[in-house]
């Protein structure tokens, strides 16, 4: 694909492409951090994670590439001022007994061994110094038994939140990390949904065709609000870091699609914006929304409306996988809105939200790049279709999606 192609969107409204990156030949992303002009992104197929120079946005260039352990997921990952936390989990791609489907249903634990005993991957979180932010130096790991971390919430100071499944338990739970000394991390708390905890004789009492799990949490001030996939989502008291409380769990699911992938709060405004995930082509798995919630009662957060779908084309006939994935999370070192909303919608590409009327969200920008060159994931009879995947949005007001299999692009909003 020429540099011309590459820069000429599928659909644009009010927003356009100024830079693209391969990524070094490793085009598949999943989430992204920019931090004192660099860029650095998690794999979900190549392993490791990237290095990215964005300084230039219409010319970024790649600095290098950081391989994880074998058999690793490492896609996730967080930075703040100069810590960079990355995550280690089973790679379930590489699992032979877990295909995609069944690692989207039902319980984890039930399908694979996380009593410690395969020593095939690494579980834990790793911490690197960034202060050269082209070199990042690992300077700590937290091992953590069972499948390892999915994903990680960090924004500076003494505490990390991380969602992870360890041994004695149906799938992924809440676990506070003390990071006062970065160089050796330390669980302290844990919460659950009830009927998690296997070991301790708990039972479920949803349907098992149903994944009850931290995708994660995104903490603001003493408020945890925890994204539990078909388990819908929590309100969380995490004032006291060694004793967190549930104070709300919410799901509907069914009779909605499920998925609760982020629930992103915006305090000032006593609003939780929760985001769902499409994980099957062709919308097989239902018709995925966004919601906003009033949380005035943290004790009580009511539905008041869902974000407008994209319908320009039949988007569920392209193929792929059509639906939410991820929101721009409001970080410190970051563009912050509780105004603005920029979901990644894979096949729908990306999607700029005005919400300053709760009950009426609107478009107001728009973006789908053009499909990618090749594919980076190598299962079988997959579509050539975008797959925008998450979104970092800068203090300046760029724009940073990364895709499944495209790599990196650069946008801009026209009056944001």
């Amino acid at each position: 694909m020429s540099a011309d192609n590459i820069l000429t969107p599928e659909y644009a409204r009010n927003m356009r492409i100024i830079g693209h990156s391969d990524q070094g030949g490793r085009a598949d992303g999943v989430q992204i951090m920019v931090s004192g002009g660099y860029a650095y992104i998690g794999h979900v197929f190549s392993g490791g994670f990237t290095v990215v120079d964005v300084r230039d946005p219409a010319n970024p260039k790649f600095v290098k590439h950081i391989p994880q352990p074998d058999r690793t997921w490492s896609q996730h990952l967080q930075t703040h001022g100069d810590l960079l936390l990355i995550v280690n989990m089973k790679d379930m791609l590489q699992d032979e007994k877990v295909n995609q489907g069944e690692y989207y249903s039902g319980s984890i634990g039930d399908k694979v061994d996380i009593s410690g005993a395969d020593k095939s991957y690494s579980a834990g979180m790793r911490v690197f110094n960034i202060e050269d932010r082209a070199n990042p130096r690992e300077i700590g790991f937290m091992p953590l038994d069972g499948l390892g971390v999915h994903r990680i919430w960090y924004t500076g100071g003494q505490w990390a939140y991380i969602s992870a499944l360890p041994p004695g338990f149906s799938d992924d739970i809440f676990i506070i990390v003390d990071m006062s000394d970065p160089t050796n991390p330390k669980p302290v708390s844990r919460l659950w949904l009830p009927g998690m905890n296997t070991e301790a004789g708990e039972k479920p009492n949803w349907d098992p065709k149903y994944r009850y799990a931290l995708h994660h949490a995104i903490v603001k001030d003493d408020l945890a609000c925890g994204a539990w996939r078909d388990g819908g989502l929590t309100t969380i008291d995490v004032s006291d870091r060694y004793n967190p409380k549930l104070i709300a769990h919410r799901n509907f699911a069914p009779p909605f699609a499920g998925g609760t992938h982020n629930a992103l709060p915006l305090l000032d405004r006593n609003l939780l914006v929760v985001v769902e995930e499409a994980v099957f082509d062709n919308c097989e798995d239902g018709i995925k929304r966004n919601w906003i919630f009033d949380i005035q009662e943290p004790g009580n957060p009511v539905s008041i409306s869902t974000l407008p779908i994209p319908d320009e084309i039949d988007y569920v006939k392209k193929g792929g996988q059509f639906g939410p994935h991820n929101i721009h999370e409001n970080r410190p070192e970051s563009f912050q809105s509780s105004e603005i909303m920029f979901v990644t919608y894979q096949n729908a590409g990306m999607r700029v939200y005005d919400i300053k009327d709760p009950f009426r969200p609107v478009e107001i920008a728009a973006l789908v790049p053009p499909a990618p060159a090749k594919l980076m994931d190598y299962r079988p009879n997959r579509p050539l279709v975008v797959d925008t995947t998450d979104v970092f949005v800068d203090e300046d007001g760029l724009i940073y999606c990364t895709d499944s299999n495209a790599g990196l692009y650069i946008m801009e909003m026209e009056n944001l």
